[in-house]
């Protein structure tokens, strides 16, 4: 009997997972360090602010 070949799409599907898994954590790293060297923020309205205010003052609720 012939051996039977191994199939490479195992393989194939592994690498081309690894690699976007690496492109989406090399963009998030690049966008993080965008953001934080320009300093990109919503500006926030009074009620945002008020609510964030209320949370920090009031703990454990």
């Amino acid at each position: 009997m012939a051996e039977k070949p191994r199939s490479m799409v195992l393989g194939v599907v592994v690498a081309a997972v690894f690699a976007g898994l690496g492109r989406m954590v090399i963009q998030k790293i690049k966008a993080d360090r965008a953001a934080r060297e320009h300093h990109v923020t919503a500006p926030l309205d009074k009620e945002t602010r008020a609510r964030i205010s209320d949370a920090l003052r009031t703990p454990g609720k």
